[in-house]
């Protein structure tokens, strides 16, 4: 059976990385990104650059998506040049990204308008994993939209998992990402807390971590608040912007949530000193730092 023609915009080190996976596994590929050294990586082997998200979306049966916002997201489905003109019926747009999930249920209405389907697949797991096609993949949409793409998730994930609805991934991940944020902010400041009171680092971590509250999360916040390691790869920056999109979620569920407010305005002033391209345990500087 002929593979599917994948076109496929954002090529970072996650991106480029589930690129070089599909190649190695026989897929043609269709690339866009504005890094030129990245698009080239690709060509030379064997992708084709394009010059507009019309373009590639008119010369692809599946658009992947691996950006950075909703806003880039937007602008690259609704500009003139964009996704949505140029998409072909029976197509299939999956967002790879962290998104809006209202934005994102949107996008798949005017794509289903067009006869395309849309997917959202939020991502878990390291670029390491998107290399060897290891990912953990949280999808969701139309059942037979998912059955249709599903055997090239599976080239690109060990674990696929289909969530229910359109938005479902994208929501599913904002409030994995809150609950592990929050989790973070709260150990790096107790770690931040114990230093300021004078209280051994590594003593307080043999306690709390011979208890309930052990987890990864707080190895990864020890391993910098105690021993200066920052292995923890995700940034302040992007933990801020995915708060904001749990507080606008659950604006637009009609609730609020006074937890993610207080991490996302530590996060905030995290990044406003300066700290944002820092892992996320880092902010344990900031609480050092933060004065009445």
């Amino acid at each position: 059976m002929t593979k599917p023609v994948i076109g496929f915009i954002g090529l970072g080190l996650m991106g480029g990385n589930m690129v070089e996976n599909l190649q190695k596994r026989g897929y043609q590929l269709n690339v866009m990104d504005l890094n030129k050294d990245a698009v080239a990586t690709c060509v030379a082997r064997g992708a084709k650059a394009v010059s507009s998200a019309k373009e590639l979306a008119a010369a692809s049966d599946i658009v992947m998506l691996c950006l950075t916002t909703s806003a880039v997201v937007e602008k690259l489905v609704y500009g003139d040049d964009g996704i949505l003109a140029g998409i072909k019926e029976g197509s299939v747009l999956i967002d790879f990204g962290t998104s809006i999930p209202s934005s994102t249920r949107k996008i798949g209405a005017d794509l289903a308008a067009k006869g395309a389907g849309m997917i959202d697949a939020p991502l878990g797991r390291t670029p390491a994993h998107a290399k060897d096609g290891l990912l953990n993949i949280m999808a969701a949409g139309d059942i037979d939209t998912f059955n249709k793409v599903k055997p090239v998730l599976d080239d690109q994930g060990e674990n696929v998992f289909h969530l229910g609805e359109l938005g479902a991934g994208h929501t599913t991940k904002l409030i994995n990402n809150f609950m592990g944020m929050t989790t973070v902010c709260a150990m790096s400041q107790a770690f931040a807390v114990a230093k300021l009171a004078g209280v051994d680092r590594q003593q307080l971590f043999d306690i709390m971590s011979a208890g309930p509250s052990n987890s990864p999360f707080m190895k990864f916040c020890k391993n910098y608040a105690v021993d200066g390691v920052s292995d923890l790869g995700f940034s302040i920056a992007n933990a801020n912007k995915d708060l904001g999109y749990f507080l606008k979620m659950v604006e637009d569920l009609g609730t609020e949530s006074k937890i993610a407010e207080g991490s996302s305005a530590n996060l905030q002033a995290a990044f406003d000193e300066g700290l944002g391209n820092g892992n996320v345990p880092e902010i344990f500087d900031y609480f050092v730092k933060l004065a009445k």
